[in-house]
């Protein structure tokens, strides 16, 4: 990644590495607990909600290089089950380890004349800018990591009903009569014939009693 303009040390994903110095071995413990940034997570499926609390557990180390960042993220993430829609929730503590570089250091850890400005060699480089580096790119990517693509609220959740929404897991025995699409026209017609057969024995013939009258006379 590329250098950014300025980092901003009141950031509480913005740490300061001017204790270490540039002492190879030089160990720095930390312990901060931040409110979750936006989009923490997948979105649209599980993650941690904005402003939910996040604890870091950091051990920065110097080294010739950079400053080598190990650390532990503790967080609960929110979000539905894939199958039944139902609300999930997911303890997280996942581990995550990054380097971030001095500017001004090659490979080997040695000061460059004049620091180089190679776009390529920069893309996937994290930095330390004035003595700070930004935790955030790092701590998004161990949270995805960590999270279920499909969250689901248990591993044998059967889902909804394909018909009517229930949740099957409220009702084990759910089920519909299952009609043969290729029957369906047949029973229709057969449902016509009985109301018409209804609709001629509603209507019934004249009464033959006038009729009867007129043989008697």
């Amino acid at each position: 990644m590329a250098l950014n303009a300025r980092l901003d040390h009141r950031n509480p994903l913005v740490f300061d590495t001017h204790e270490l110095g540039r002492r190879p071995g030089a160990l720095q413990r930390l312990t901060r607990e931040i409110d979750a940034p936006k989009d923490l997570g997948l979105q649209g499926v599980i993650g941690v909600p904005e402003g939910a609390p996040v604890k870091l557990d950091l051990r920065l180390e110097s080294v010739m290089e950079g400053v080598l960042v190990t650390g532990t993220a503790h967080a609960l993430a929110k979000g539905e089950c894939v199958r039944c829609l139902e609300p999930v929730e997911q303890q997280l503590d996942t581990d995550f380890q990054e380097m971030f570089s001095y500017p001004d250091a090659d490979d080997r850890g040695r000061v460059k004349a004049e620091p180089a400005d190679d776009a390529e060699d920069d893309e996937d480089t994290l930095f330390v800018e004035d003595g700070l580096f930004d935790l955030e790119p790092v701590l998004r990517d161990a949270v995805v990591l960590a999270l279920p693509m499909q969250p689901v609220c248990q591993d044998d959740c059967p889902g909804l009903c394909s018909q009517c929404g229930a949740r099957l897991a409220d009702d084990p025995d759910h089920h519909h009569d299952a009609v043969d699409i290729r029957w369906a026209a047949l029973q229709g017609l057969a449902g016509s014939l009985e109301d018409g057969e209804k609709d001629e024995l509603g209507g019934g013939a004249l009464p033959s009693a006038p009729a009867d009258e007129k043989q008697e006379k």
